[in-house]
């Protein structure tokens, strides 16, 4: 067997001598014999400096979107450092990793994607059920309990059915009329 290396990704390429040498490269896909190389004089290179050295776009922190998304969107950017002053985040941040390792289901903050906190349980005992036509009968009964995440990143809550519950939802939606 002999091998090769790719001039594009520089991936050893080892092919067998009963098929012979790859045309193209498998990690890559580059054509491995058609290598080519430009050739560049000084004036062209003097331009592409020149073009580099151009002062970029200064950004506004204010003006982080535009107008047209900032409806939907909220900036969270440096949601802690109000706090760095007054309370040690290298802590909270050990504290935050060890909640998480022990919790069970993390999920995934919808707004800044970190992994959120189990706060704790709500019970829900007010709560008037929705009876489509297509169930004939409650999807939930009340009373039900809640998981409550709190994202330690931008302070976001989320709830979601506690695991003792998920129960009586799947019976109710899979029970036929």
């Amino acid at each position: 067997m002999e091998t090769n290396v790719c001039p594009w990704c520089d991936t050893e390429i080892v092919w067998d001598e009963e098929f012979g040498p790859e045309d193209t490269c498998p990690h890559c896909n580059n054509e491995l014999k058609g290598y080519r190389t430009v050739s560049l004089n000084s004036n062209e290179l003097e331009d592409e400096l020149e073009e580099e050295e151009e002062p970029e776009e200064v950004s506004n922190d204010d003006d982080l979107w535009g107008a047209a998304d900032t409806d939907s969107i909220v900036p969270i950017f440096n949601t802690l450092d109000q706090f760095r002053d007054d309370h040690d985040l290298s802590r909270y941040e050990a504290n935050v990793s060890a909640i998480l390792a022990e919790q069970e289901e993390a999920p995934e903050c919808p707004q800044c994607h970190e992994l959120m906190l189990l706060a704790g349980t709500q019970a829900l005992t007010d709560f008037t059920p929705s009876s489509p036509s297509a169930l004939g009968a409650p999807v939930m009964k009340s009373p039900f309990s809640l998981n409550v995440y709190i994202c330690p990143s931008c302070f976001q809550v989320h709830q979601s059915l506690a695991p003792q519950d998920r129960i009586q939802l799947v019976r109710n939606l899979s029970t036929q009329n």
